[in-house]
C-alpha cells in the first residue's frame, strides 16, 4: 500500500495530566503516515484521487487545539479514529505524537506515543428462528451499518435453512454480511453481543432457538484463539447455512487456516452430503 508522510507538524495545544499543561499548553510534534492507493492520482495528476495533506494537517491542528486530554495516548486514539472516518481514502494510519521536554523533572528530549490503526474486513453471519426473523436480521444489519465504526459493504440473500445441532426447533433465516470496521476483534464481539442483547437473545440451549445470532466468521487474515473468541469461526466449514451465503458475496475469499477459497470449501461440504 502506498504512503503519504507528514513529519513533525508543530501544534501548540493543551494536553497533559498536570493542570498547568491543560491551562497553559505546550508544543506537540505530530507525524502521520497515511496509507492509501496513490496510483490513480499519480496517473491522472489529479488531487481529487489522493489525500490533500494540507487539509489533513489543518484537521490535525484544529483537533489538537479544540480538544483537551490528559494522556497523549487518548489524543492519538481519538485523533486517528476521526481521521479515518473523515477521509475515506485513508485505509490505515500510523500516528506519532511527540511531547518535547515533557515536565518530568529530569533531562528529556521528548516522549512520544505511536499507534497504527485502520480499517479491517470482517464477515459476520446472521441467523434467527424466532418471531419476525426477517425483521431481526434487517434490524441487526441497520444497527451495524449505523455505527460510526462500521460500514456494511455487501450482504447476501436471506436463506431459509433447517436447524443445526438441536433439531427440535423452527427453521432459521440466515445471511452473511461483509463489514469494514475500525473495531478490534474483541471490541467487535462486544458490539455484536450488545445488538444480540437488544434483540433479547437468550442462551438456554446450545444451538437452540434464538431471536438473533451474530457470529464473526473471518477478520482480515487473523487467526484468533481466545476463551471468548475463535476466528475463523471453528465450525463454519461444516455449515452450509454459513458457506452458502458467504459464497454469494465472497467466493474467492481464502480461509486462513485451510488455505482454500470459500467456493472450494462449499464444494467440499456439498460432496460430503
Amino acid at each position: 500500500m502506498d504512503c503519504i508522510n507528514i513529519v513533525d507538524l508543530e501544534v501548540y495545544a493543551k494536553h497533559g495530566v498536570l493542570s498547568a499543561e491543560n491551562q497553559l499548553g505546550q508544543k506537540f510534534l505530530i507525524s502521520a503516515s497515511l496509507y492509501t492507493d496513490t496510483t490513480k492520482a499519480g496517473l491522472m495528476d489529479n488531487l481529487d484521487y489522493s489525500i490533500n495533506y494540507a487539509e489533513v494537517c489543518k484537521y490535525i491542528s484544529d483537533y489538537m487545539t479544540s480538544h483537551t486530554f490528559k494522556l497523549i495516548e487518548a489524543v492519538a486514539e481519538n485523533l486517528v479514529n476521526e481521521l479515518l472516518l473523515s477521509y475515506p481514502l485513508i485505509r490505515m494510519i500510523t500516528l506519532e505524537i511527540k511531547k518535547p521536554w515533557a515536565p518530568i523533572g529530569l533531562p528529556l528530549k521528548t516522549v512520544s506515543v505511536k499507534i497504527t490503526r485502520g480499517w479491517h474486513t470482517t464477515y459476520i453471519a446472521l441467523g434467527s428462528n424466532m418471531g419476525d426473523k426477517e425483521n431481526y436480521l434487517n434490524d441487526a444489519i441497520t444497527k451495524i451499518n449505523s455505527d460510526s465504526m462500521c460500514m456494511v459493504d455487501k450482504a447476501s440473500d436471506f436463506i431459509t435453512t433447517k436447524p443445526y445441532g438441536y433439531k427440535e426447533q423452527d427453521d432459521f433465516l440466515n445471511a452473511v454480511i461483509k463489514v469494514e470496521t475500525l473495531y478490534s476483534p474483541m471490541m467487535l464481539l462486544d458490539f455484536l453481543q450488545k445488538i444480540e442483547q437488544e434483540a433479547q437473545r437468550v442462551r438456554h440451549i446450545h444451538w437452540g432457538p434464538r431471536t438473533l445470532d451474530l457470529d464473526i466468521l473471518l477478520y482480515d487474515d487473523l487467526i484468533i484463539d481466545e476463551d471468548t473468541l475463535i476466528v475463523p469461526h471453528p465450525d463454519m466449514t461444516n455449515r452450509a447455512f454459513v458457506l452458502t451465503p458467504l459464497n454469494q458475496i465472497a467466493p474467492h475469499q481464502v480461509h486462513p487456516v485451510y488455505g482454500k477459497s470459500i467456493h472450494e470449501l462449499l464444494l467440499n461440504l456439498s460432496s460430503q452430503n
